[in-house]
């Protein structure tokens, strides 16, 4: 389960992309807000680094991650740094722009595999 602190932030990101891509937000499990056009958007953030000096990385979830393709939607990714907070960089890609995604167990809370992609693969 993430932190209090990361979800924080994660909704500091959110908030900053809403803003950005004058997005609406939709409350779904499987997409976080829709653009002007109807188009699902889900919002991934992550810090540019953990606190172990790890990279960061994107948590993408297969059964939401199908759903989003099935509807044409994109994805706005947003890294940041947690002290003092910042949001470094922002980017939208369409969901099927990816990079080859290699699915795995972890994502057992939401009921589906994950994969996890590097900053460097969206950046």
């Amino acid at each position: 389960m993430p932190s209090h602190r990361s979800n924080k932030f994660g909704t500091a990101v959110e908030k900053r992309v809403v803003d950005e891509y004058r997005l609406e937000l939709s409350r779904s499990p499987w997409h976080d807000a829709l653009m002007q056009n109807g188009k699902p958007v889900e919002i991934k953030s992550t810090r540019l680094e953990h606190a172990d000096g790890g990279a960061g990385n994107f948590k993408i979830y297969e059964k939401y991650h199908r759903k989003l393709r099935r509807h044409d939607g994109y994805y706005v990714f947003g890294v940041y740094r947690p002290s003092p907070f910042k949001v470094l960089k922002l980017k939208r890609k369409h969901s099927s722009q990816l990079p080859r995604l290699s699915w795995h167990g972890g994502g057992s809370h939401r009921g589906t595999q994950q994969a996890k992609v590097s900053i460097d693969a969206i950046f």
